[in-house]
């Protein structure tokens, strides 16, 4: 089961830490973790998405609602909420499948932001599962190297 959290926290020194060391001594694993702040510079928001049975996803609630610096925790339902993830990878191409992988880009919704003669640096902003499809379909042109971004997520209503 996945849980997505929807945490506000008080945007001081050492949030951030407390947060991971009550995931990291209770055992619970953070598949994903966004921060930034809000429209309140006091306040930042915390996307967080672990995985577990039931019992560990309601734990992790709680144990986020005792901790002090914690304003509000939601607990988002993924069939309501919107997830975005972005994406770079740099990827190998040829003068034979360059078109291919333009074309690729382009149906994806993807951007290219820079061009080497040997590689291309594609950035995307899409749903996690657009994003592990994208880094899919690119590897047989030959993913030279990734980075990810924490999922962030609202939710519709």
């Amino acid at each position: 089961m996945r849980g997505i959290f929807s945490v506000l926290v008080e945007n001081k020194d050492g949030v951030l830490s407390a947060i991971s060391g009550l995931f990291a001594r209770r055992g619970f694993n953070i598949d994903s973790l966004a921060v930034g702040t809000t429209d309140q510079r006091d306040i930042s928001s915390m996307t967080i998405v672990s995985t577990g049975d039931e019992r560990t996803i309601s734990q992790i609630e709680k144990q986020l609602n005792k901790k002090v610096d914690v304003i509000k925790v939601r607990r988002l339902d993924e069939t309501r909420t919107v997830e975005l993830e972005m994406l770079l990878i740099k990827v190998a191409y040829s003068a034979t499948n360059r078109a291919a992988l333009i074309e690729l880009c382009s149906v994806m919704g993807a951007k290219i932001m820079h061009v080497s003669p040997k590689y291309m640096i594609i950035e995307m902003a899409s749903d996690p599962e657009s994003i592990e499809d994208f880094i899919m379909l690119c590897k047989p042109f030959g993913i030279l190297e990734t980075q990810r971004t924490g999922t962030i997520a609202m939710a519709k209503k």
